[in-house]
Parts: C-alpha cells; sequence; structure tokens
C-alpha cells in the first residue's frame, strides 16, 4: 500500500479524473497521428498555410492548440469541429485503462464525488462513459470547452470548473492526470494532484513538476478506496 497516497486521499472531498490516461486509451484504435494529420488537412483545405513541423504534429490536441493561437475563428471551429466528431468514433475503440473503472465504482461506493476533467471534448467522454456504463458514477463531465483550446489545461480554468459544480474547496480536491498539463492545472487552480506515470519516463517528471504523489499503476488507487469501504 503506497502510504503517500493514502494519507492523500484520506479527506478528500472529490476525485477528478482526466479521461485519456486514467480512464482509457482515447486513440488506441484509431491513433492520434492519423487524427493530428486528418486535422491538418481540414487545415489545407481552408487553404492555410501548414509549416512543416505542424504538418508533422502527432498530437491532435496540439494541432487544434496551434491553429488556436495562429488563425482565425472559422478555421478552428473547423478543426474543433473535426476533432469532436474524430474524438467520438474514437472512443467507440478506446482501451479502458486497468483499474480505470474500479478507481470509479469504489470511489463513489465510497461516498466520493467522481468527475472528469478533460482536454477532449465532453461529448467524446460521455460516450465513452455510457458505453461503459460508468454515464450514472461520473458528474460533472467536464470537457474541451468549444473552439477555445487556450482554456485547455494547464489553464486551471475547466478544473475550476468541476470544483464549483461539486460545490467543493480545490484543496480537497484531487485530480489523477499522466501529463505534465494535468499537474500544472492542478497546481495553478490549488488543487492537489497524483501523477499517473503510464510510461517509466514520467515518473522522474512528475516529480519535478512536484505532484502530490506519482503511482505507475491505477490499482494503487482502487486499493486504497476499496480499504475506505471496508473500513
Amino acid at each position: 500500500m503506497n502510504a503517500d497516497l493514502d494519507r492523500l486521499l484520506a479527506g478528500v472531498g472529490a476525485l477528478l479524473l482526466d479521461f485519456d490516461g486514467p480512464v482509457c486509451s482515447v486513440f488506441a484504435g484509431y491513433p492520434a497521428p492519423q487524427v493530428a494529420a486528418e486535422l491538418v488537412d481540414v487545415l489545407r483545405k481552408h487553404s492555410v498555410d501548414v509549416p512543416p513541423d505542424l504538418a508533422g504534429e502527432p498530437d491532435p490536441l496540439e494541432v487544434l492548440r496551434r491553429v488556436g493561437a495562429t488563425s482565425g475563428q472559422d478555421v478552428t471551429r473547423a478543426v474543433e469541429d473535426a476533432l469532436c466528431a474524430a474524438e467520438r468514433r474514437a472512443v467507440e475503440t478506446a482501451e479502458p485503462t486497468p483499474y480505470g473503472r474500479e478507481v470509479i465504482v469504489a470511489a463513489r461506493q465510497a461516498g466520493i464525488p467522481v468527475a472528469v476533467v478533460s482536454n477532449n471534448s465532453a461529448g467524446a467522454v460521455g460516450a465513452y462513459l455510457a458505453a461503459h456504463r460508468l454515464a450514472s458514477c461520473v458528474s460533472p463531465v467536464v470537457g474541451r470547452a468549444y473552439s477555445a483550446p487556450d482554456y485547455m489545461k494547464p489553464n486551471p480554468a475547466p478544473i475550476l470548473q468541476a470544483v464549483r459544480v461539486l460545490g467543493e474547496q480545490p484543496r480537497r480536491c484531487v485530480l489523477i492526470g499522466d501529463s505534465l498539463s494535468d499537474i500544472e492545472g492542478s497546481r495553478a487552480a490549488g488543487v492537489r494532484v497524483v501523477g499517473y506515470a503510464n510510461r517509466q519516463a514520467k515518473i522522474e517528471e512528475f516529480q519535478a513538476a512536484s505532484a502530490d504523489v506519482v503511482i505507475t499503476d491505477m490499482i494503487e488507487i482502487a486499493e486504497v478506496l476499496i480499504k475506505r469501504i471496508g473500513g
């Protein structure tokens, strides 16, 4: 048992989960580089001069972020719409993260509200949760603000939105995320954060970024929550 994690979750008022990573691998069956390339094609159809580094960008969220910073709203909305559609398609073949479901169910059984705060679209998150019979266990779902990529994490705005809806204080919430943007956004929001290092290289990165606790498997969270259920 992870003693630091046990202490961190001892008085938690709400659990906030990033989606792509802690809950599932969104693009497991519809690879992210393919989606990113399709978004670049949208730019070309709108007569946008695409620089080589953007043309080779493998992360669709980064494509959207770049477009939002350099293009007008019409182009940004077109890319946003294409990404939302791709994410809805992707969640049909998304691969559940081992013990991600158990964390959600155990938290609810322990009386801890669970929210999802994601840079993916809320529609895609909701579709996944419904398909996996988890929708009743998670509320709210705070997804990417439409056509406003500046509001994606590490911007703390979506995290604080979830905290407000839950009616909790930030310091009583814990976010579980698998990226530096999750850690940075949580720090800015005053929320405690567990870094889920689903790759070995992330362990030192998350420690350096001052995650409260770093884990390598979601079973670590599940075990703490299940112990709480059992008293």
